[in-house]
């Protein structure tokens, strides 16, 4: 896109010339800031710092710095720990006394009714483990309604035929079967001992409703907790009326329906469901190349002679000419020698890549794909993080997906805009949520968020305390006085500077010309960046935690329902903002596999090494549920 109102070259040179004069922000500022801190932005939404850690969630941790200074640390991983099961304490129901006859005569109690009370005593000594909100839940339903939903006569009945395989069924969503494994009580005609069968009925009775409450909430709402697993996540609780559940089971024939309906009901699952049946039937990759490969000339590694096979399979006749020879000839070279690097290169910029001559993982990925062990857990984790997400995902939305790189806009099954994003760094990793976009801030100013203050603006502040005033930065105290920077002690603080700092709007902004704001703790939002080379990188996680967007105008037009044309008009004006009048859920999602506007998955790189995290906590769980645990 060519953006409106750019000023020439020598028009911003006399720009420089006039802020330098007149001491407001100006590029050469930006440009020092950007060799001292590298770039990047990450900036709470309304004001200049992100709120405080809510109630009962971990701090920022304060470390030692440099120099004898602090360093406010990012947010940790965990080692996740599932929930114990706890012995379902059956005493209430035994205690519970039997339901009032009403005066009316007529009135004729179940037989049903009447053989539950009469099984009760065969739970006395059964030991059935669940999660503590399910055992609590199976005592309020059974204790409010002692009649069974799964027994009819002396049989299980079709409910529970229903029941039994929608839970066997668990492994076509990228379930465990065994989570949900019920002891199915064999076909009996006899009565002979019928107090031995109502204690195996009443037994299994309870056994499937706690396994189908536990399906219904990891449908629902996914096996893993996970805020639990680190900071980056957050995600609002689901809550899921468990005795509820129970109830409309009890009063419905159509059980596999209601169930399924716990799933997502949205495109991106079923497609992720399709996929991972075709997977599940699949045979493995022929050559399977390991993903986190990296090469570059000279080295050696037992891998490369497998990649020179598949780039061998696919030349073209244009390639063949070029390299065919040297290919044959060096095709079992498990060195990397100089006379390959031409060859890397090429296959790189043919398939739209860099062309570096680096072989590393999207070099692998691309040559080889993913083995499909990893793809199996890549669209699983996919599945298991569609359940902390709402089932209907909104339209219109924003959805960035981090490792892909990209954010796009969706409205009515389209996707009208697709942008190439940089995301955070290894080090600023940018967090996994879901809010709802409110306003675009045109030119808008540049909060400097806390921990940039104190991890990289501090050190140079004790030095040099005019530095920000000499850059274009506002410094104010706690009652929004403006004060230089030079009258500052900023040696007399650790991690809690009493001061704000904010960068005027200017063309050497760091948030650029735009920025998209969807309020959340996490001072994440979406944003122009004068540092456009970033998005010629394949490898875009470069920031300090905040989206950066290639199209910031396209976005922009898209979230007000408007035309680019006129966000280049509004910049003419300079600083203004405008509410988005419309709901319109943003995703900052990390998913590793995730379906086109077709259906078609694509699979991506692990930039923050969150899959491995996840098959730990999903691991854990499976060991808590296991029977034998």
């Amino acid at each position: 896109m060519k953006f409106l109102g750019k000023k020439t070259t020598a028009v911003s040179l006399m720009a420089i010339t006039a802020t330098l004069a007149f001491g407001t922000p100006q590029a050469g500022a930006q440009g020092l800031f950007d060799m001292l801190f590298g770039g990047g932005i990450k900036h709470a939404p309304k004001g200049d710092f992100p709120p405080p850690p809510p109630k009962n969630k971990p701090k920022p941790k304060v470390s030692a710095g440099g120099g004898g200074g602090v360093k406010i640390s990012s947010p940790s991983y965990y080692t996740y720990k599932a929930d114990r099961l706890v012995r379902v304490d059956f005493s209430a129901l035994a205690a519970a006394p039997q339901p009032a006859t009403p005066q009316d005569a007529a009135f004729v109690p179940s037989a049903t009714v009447a053989a539950f009370h009469e099984a009760i005593a065969g739970l006395s000594d059964y030991e059935l483990y669940a999660e503590p909100d399910i055992a609590k839940a199976l005592i309020a339903y059974y204790s409010a309604n002692p009649d069974f939903i799964w027994v009819g006569g002396t049989t299980p009945n079709s409910r529970a035929q229903d029941a039994v395989r929608v839970l066997g069924e668990a492994a076509s969503y990228g379930l465990t079967p065994a989570d949900y494994t019920v002891e199915v009580p064999a076909a009996s005609a006899s009565t002979a001992d019928e107090a031995a069968r109502l204690k195996e009925l009443v037994r299994f009775e309870m056994a499937l409703s706690a396994r189908v409450l536990r399906y219904a909430h990891d449908a629902q709402s996914g096996r893993i907790e996970p805020n639990r697993m680190t900071g980056y996540y957050d995600f609002p609780a689901k809550p899921l009326d468990l005795v509820g559940v129970l109830k409309t089971l009890a009063h419905t024939q159509e059980v596999r329906t209601y169930l399924e309906s716990r799933h997502p009901q949205n495109p991106e699952y079923q497609a992720l469901r399709v996929e991972l049946e075709s997977l599940q039937a699949s045979a493995e990759n022929e050559i399977v190349v390991d993903p986190k490969l990296l090469l570059k000339p000279g080295d050696t590694s037992p891998e490369l002679p497998k990649l020179l096979t598949l780039i061998a399979r696919n030349l073209d006749d244009e390639m063949g000419g070029a390299y065919g020879e040297m290919l044959s000839r060096l095709a079992t070279s498990e060195v990397y020698v100089p006379e390959l690097i031409p060859l890397i290169k090429a296959v790189q910029q043919k398939e739209g890549m860099k062309g570096d001559g680096v072989i590393g993982p999207r070099t692998v990925a691309l040559l080889a794909g993913t083995s499909k062990a990893d793809r199996l857990l890549k669209v699983q984790v996919a599945l298991e993080e569609l359940r902390w997400l709402p089932s209907d995902l909104g339209s219109p939305r924003v959805f960035i997906n981090q490792p892909a790189f990209t954010a796009s806009y969706i409205d009515d099954g389209q996707e009208k805009l697709k942008t190439r994003a940089v995301i955070g760094r290894t080090t600023n990793q940018t967090a996994f949520f879901y809010d709802q976009i409110k306003q675009v801030d045109f030119h808008p100013y540049w909060g400097v968020p806390q921990s940039i203050i104190v991890n990289e603006m501090l050190p140079r502040l004790r030095n040099d305390p005019g530095y920000l005033d000499r850059a274009g930065y506002e410094v104010t105290d706690s009652r929004g006085k403006r004060i230089p920077s030079a009258a500052v002690n900023w040696g007399g603080y650790g991690a809690n500077i009493p001061y704000s700092v904010r960068q005027q709007p200017s063309e050497a902004n760091a948030l650029g010309e735009l920025k998209i704001l969807f309020p959340n703790k996490h001072a994440i939002y979406m944003h122009d960046t004068p540092q456009k080379s970033f998005f010629k990188q394949d490898m875009r996680a470069l920031s300090h935690g905040c989206v950066r967007l290639q199209d910031p105008r396209g976005m922009a037009a898209a979230v007000l329902d408007t035309s680019v044309d006129y966000i280049a008009e509004k910049l003419k004006h300079g600083h203004s903002t405008q509410d988005v009048t419309r709901k319109i859920p943003v995703y900052v999602a990390y998913f590793t596999a995730w379906p086109d506007m077709s259906g078609k998955v694509e699979y991506f790189g692990d930039v923050y090494d969150r899959d491995s995290r996840l098959k730990q906590a999903m691991d854990a769980t499976e060991a808590v549920r296991s029977p034998s645990s």
